[in-house]
């Protein structure tokens, strides 16, 4: 059935996943019919009052997402399902080239035909971070990374906006934020290693512009109605090291005792030389155009926790 035409119908690729959660948490409104799409609805976590309609699709196989769009006649689309680990990226490049490039040209195809508002996500990690910039990496800057990863998701955002000129790539930095119990993200990820008695290494020389997951949410929402295009940019104002991030978390969450427990340590101290040693990003464009504030990490994680 038709989208009514006082309510917006919104579709999440990837509804399950972190940032996928709070997006449809912040989408489910009585003037939003939301929508998400993962291969294990399941997974998503739920509240009581939440009208958010599941759909289940394996978006590994070609053609799935193009006839869902055709069958649930969305009228904006978030394709934040992706293969995002690098090391699962590194051991199956192939899937990644499915979820990460391939993916989102069919679903940019698939909006084009119907006129649809589009909002893929993609990454800092598009960039190889060498040299170094303090200032950080703005959106016409040339994609360069070398990781299978960052290189299928800067082939994705070229697929995207070769398919469909009116859509919108926006690169997103390291998310942490609300992961309703499940571990998830930069923050809660760190927190659960600690609650069992693990001791995180965290680079110093390895920097991020982190953002709250719910803060992205209410910024990709925004944009979309706004039907901006092209790439952008949304990041937060804190150029971190990873240490320096998980310091902060840890205070914030009142856990004075776990900072002894954070081992600072650097790429080489690794073998890991290779990552990104830089890849803050300027978020200069999409504050001029978002209403919606790109607050700090001190700031989102002052916060109260949100469900």
């Amino acid at each position: 059935m038709p989208a009514s035409e006082s309510k917006d119908r919104a579709l999440v690729f990837g509804g399950s996943g972190f940032l996928g959660t709070r997006l449809l948490a912040a989408l489910d409104s009585p003037v939003c019919e939301a929508l998400s799409v993962s291969r294990n609805p399941g997974a998503r976590p739920r509240t009581p009052n939440e009208t958010i309609r599941d759909v289940a699709g394996d978006l590994s196989q070609a053609g799935v997402a193009e006839t869902l769009i055709g069958l649930l006649q969305p009228r904006t689309v978030f394709l934040v399902a992706a293969l995002a680990r690098v090391g699962d990226c590194e051991r199956d490049p192939g899937l990644a080239r499915r979820l990460n490039t391939e993916l989102p040209a069919e679903v940019a195809r698939a909006c084009k035909a119907f006129d649809l508002r589009l909002v893929f996500t993609s990454t800092d990690l598009v960039f190889s971070g060498e040299p170094p910039r303090e200032s950080g990496y703005i959106e016409s800057d040339p994609a360069d990374s070398s990781q299978v990863y960052g290189r299928t998701k800067a082939e994705g955002e070229s697929a995207v906006l070769e398919e469909y000129s009116s859509a919108l790539v926006v690169r997103l930095p390291l998310l942490f934020g609300e992961s309703v119990g499940r571990g998830l993200g930069a923050s809660d990820s760190l927190l659960a290693a600690l609650d069992r008695g693990d001791s995180p290494k965290l680079f110093t020389d390895e920097f991020r512009t982190p953002l709250d997951v719910d803060n992205a949410a209410r910024a990709l929402i925004e944009l979309a109605r706004k039907r901006e295009s092209g790439r952008l940019h949304v990041a937060g104002p804190d150029r971190l090291s990873r240490h320096q991030f998980g310091e902060r978390v840890v205070r914030a969450r009142a856990r004075p005792a776990d900072l002894e427990s954070l081992q600072a340590v650097t790429r080489a101290d690794l073998g890991l030389a290779d990552r990104p040693r830089d890849v803050s990003l300027d978020n200069s464009k999409a504050r001029e155009i978002l209403t919606t504030p790109l607050l700090s990490v001190s700031e989102a994680l002052e916060k109260p926790r949100q469900t």
